[in-house]
């Protein structure tokens, strides 16, 4: 996935963790020098109803933040993956969380990344965090940003907003990371 702009959708249910996901993306850009942009959008229900967010990371200037198709869809509901996968752009990924969204493909001109997150790390013995495992399997499969990026980047929004999770989003990462 290396190149000039990428545009990302990242979505699932509220309570998931969607929105904290795309900022890690958007802060992983920053460390790496590159044009981000975050859009989120949620239903007025919050937790349980949908929440999505638009990320575009970009080598050069982002003429708006607004796009029609995205090279990699990431998706941890049904809902998510009936909603957006005809907008993933021909030769682009999906990442879904199959517990909640199965393995059906509309698609044969795309890649799909199958793994059953919410499933595995409810059989570790360690609590993990879904968005942040998926994360680490999204950066291991694209190599977007480098991995210390991504986990500079998980220090200083954990920091910021909860840092007795720091360690915790670490860990999960890395487990992501490693199911790839």
């Amino acid at each position: 996935m290396k190149g000039k702009q990428h545009n990302i959708i990242v979505s699932g249910f509220g309570g998931q963790g969607v929105l904290f996901l795309g900022t890690i993306l958007c802060h992983a850009a920053i460390i790496e020098g590159k044009n981000t942009t975050w859009i989120p959008s949620y239903g007025a229900e919050m937790r349980g109803g949908s929440a999505n967010c638009y990320v575009i990371v970009s080598d050069t200037d982002i003429a708006s933040p607004i796009f029609d198709s995205a090279s990699c869809g990431i998706f941890l509901s049904r809902q998510a993956m009936n909603k957006f996968e005809n907008v993933i752009d021909k030769d682009g990924l999906i990442i879904a969380d199959s517990s909640f969204t199965g393995t059906d493909k509309k698609r044969a001109d795309i890649e799909y990344l199958f793994k059953p997150f919410n499933d595995l790390i409810h059989g570790q013995n360690a609590k993990m965090l879904l968005n942040i495992v998926v994360l680490g399997a999204m950066i291991k499969k694209t190599g977007l940003f480098m991995k210390e990026s991504v986990i500079k980047a998980l220090k200083q929004v954990s920091s910021m907003k909860k840092p007795e999770f720091s360690d915790l989003n670490i860990k999960s990462f890395e487990y992501g990371y490693s199911l790839v």
